[in-house]
């Protein structure tokens, strides 16, 4: 049920993001009395699971949910109609048009994965607020459980303060600015300490096998122990360890620090359960470990019925979400345009990380979430929206990259040249779509 829930949003969040892009080519194309024959969501190779004509456009669904298209009188893109392209031009095709429509008509999808992407924050901001725990509030600083981080310099209870220079509000905003980030000011033992991450940071992360970088400081939370294993009759579910080895305890990172130097010993312990205290025995095998599973990240409404940080809820009136909303877009839309630099800088080892459909669908949650389908369709959108102006034939900013030559130069390039343009343009894109779908497999296939 779980798989079936994740794969509606996926394929909903997919659907409504290919739709409405395509209906910004269509809108403007339809405007300008550009002939559009085909509108259709999924690709229609060979097949079609459904089609209809309504007036001079063929309406449709294909098999193949790789994207969707339109197809526009007149214009060389993946259909590859060389025999239309042949004959002398129509007034009602795309290559009749002026450059100036023909560039609003290629910009215009993009334009609406922008705009989507915005309203969709404005519409959380007034519909949900914002939840977040101030950084400033982290007294005891982070919980440093990733050995690659530990080796650049982080340590357990740094204060992060700034990143690349850009002070740190939102604690949860850390993780993902220290992805693209060069430096790192962090506040230890008092005094303030610059760190810079290597250009390979990423790729230091994934041969480490952990994807935790910089997390809150949380009591050890036992969720469970399989059953025959070393502890699995001294722990319940939700117990909470808040005295070890005669020390009592507040952060799980101070339980796992003294394992080390108990090995193969059974040390006496307290938990909290529910509310009673209860004196229990736990026991550390020759490797440091307890066999037990904890919770490494606790949900905010756990985090405030611990009262272990001061979760802040701000809700906000029609106009207000607006500002909101739009500052929410645009740090999104800045980010992802660094994650790209990174991705595209090979020293830096990040273009092995980069997922295909798997990955997409992996990030939609096992039970149905309206806030969270909405951050995530957001997010898409601004990655569908920059994507497609990247300057590759095939796709708009590609399309986009020879008008403007064409506007600024007054030479439009041949037929002949776009054709071939277009046939490097999808060379491109499947090797693109072979590698982040070819790093999707061989995480599955390595477990990670």
């Amino acid at each position: 049920m779980e798989v079936v829930i994740k794969l509606s949003q996926f394929l909903l969040s997919l659907s409504l993001l290919i739709v409405l892009h395509e209906l910004g080519h269509f809108i403007p194309a339809k405007l300008f009395k550009t002939k559009v024959e085909k509108f259709y969501l999924f690709f229609d190779i060979k097949y079609s699971l459904f089609k209809k004509k309504v007036g001079e456009t063929v309406y449709g669904i294909g098999w193949l949910p790789l994207g969707g298209y339109v197809k526009i009188a007149g214009m060389i893109d993946e259909s590859m109609d060389k025999e239309q392209m042949a004959e002398p031009p129509k007034p009602w095709e795309f290559r009749s048009k002026p450059a100036w429509q023909r560039l609003i008509i290629m910009l215009g999808g993009v334009t609406v994965n922008f705009i989507l992407a915005f309203v969709i924050y404005i519409g959380m901001a007034y519909v949900y607020g914002e939840t977040y725990i101030a950084n400033s509030e982290v007294k005891d600083g982070i919980w440093i459980a990733n050995p690659t981080m530990e080796k650049i310099g982080l340590k357990t209870g740094d204060k992060i303060i700034s990143v690349d220079g850009v002070k740190i509000d939102d604690f949860h905003s850390i993780n993902k600015k220290l992805y693209v980030a060069k430096k790192v000011l962090v506040e230890r033992d008092g005094l303030e300490k610059e760190i810079n991450l290597p250009i390979d940071f990423i790729a230091q992360l994934r041969k480490s096998g952990k994807e935790s970088i910089a997390e809150l400081r949380v009591p050890f939370v036992v969720v469970g122990a399989e059953k025959g294993s070393l502890n699995y009759d001294n722990v319940k579910p939700k117990d909470i360890i808040i005295s070890f080895n005669g020390k009592k305890v507040q952060y799980a990172d101070e339980v796992i620090a003294q394992t080390e130097a108990l090995k193969g010993k059974t040390v006496d312990a307290v938990v909290l359960r529910g509310k009673q205290e209860v004196p229990v025995k736990l026991s550390v095998n020759k490797d440091g470990k307890f066999e037990i599973v904890q919770a490494f990240r606790l949900p905010l409404t756990n985090i405030e019925e611990l009262n272990l940080y001061e979760v802040h809820r701000e809700k906000y009136g029609f106009f207000e979400s607006f500002s909101v909303g739009v500052e929410k877009g645009y740090e999104e839309l800045v980010g992802y345009g660094k994650q790209l630099k990174v991705i595209f800088t090979p020293k830096t080892g990040a273009y092995k990380e980069v997922g295909g459909f798997y990955a997409i669908f992996d990030i939609f949650p096992n039970t149905w979430s309206w806030e969270a389908f909405w951050t995530i369709t957001a997010i898409l959108s601004i990655m569908l929206g920059v994507m497609n102006l990247l300057p590759i034939p095939a796709l708009d900013g590609g399309h986009v990259m020879f008008l403007l030559y064409e506007m600024i130069t007054g030479r439009k390039p041949g037929d002949k040249f776009m054709e071939y343009a277009q046939i490097t343009g999808f060379v491109i894109l499947i090797s693109l779509v072979l590698l982040v779908n070819g790093n999707d497999i061989f995480k599955l296939i390595m477990g990670k």
